[in-house]
């Protein structure tokens, strides 16, 4: 939104406004999504996504975001997200805050 915001003001008013360059890293444990995000192809199982993945599709496609890949063991978010065994969730606990 911001990255539209200040490409309409630069439109709009005939101001110098250095755009800045924004880039945005994901970490993503499922291969499928990264797979859908950067690559072109539509099959019958994905043409059901709603758009606003495919608008996502456009900044994976310029750069503006980064996928990489990381082990499902070491995706922080699963212990916001979903139940984890204590092991696991002590130890992305461990990684998240340091206790």
């Amino acid at each position: 939104p911001l990255m539209s915001m200040m490409k309409e003001l630069k439109k709009t008013f005939p101001i110098e406004i250095q755009v800045p360059n924004f880039n945005c890293t994901v970490h993503e444990d499922n291969q499928s999504c990264i797979s859908m995000a950067t690559t072109q192809k539509f099959s019958p199982r994905t043409k059901h996504i709603a758009l606003k993945y495919h608008h996502f599709r456009s900044y994976v496609n310029s750069k503006q975001i980064e996928i990489h890949y990381i082990n499902t063991h070491d995706q922080l978010a699963d212990c916001l997200t979903k139940p984890l065994g204590a092991n696991l969730f002590f130890d992305l606990r461990k990684m998240l805050m340091g206790w």
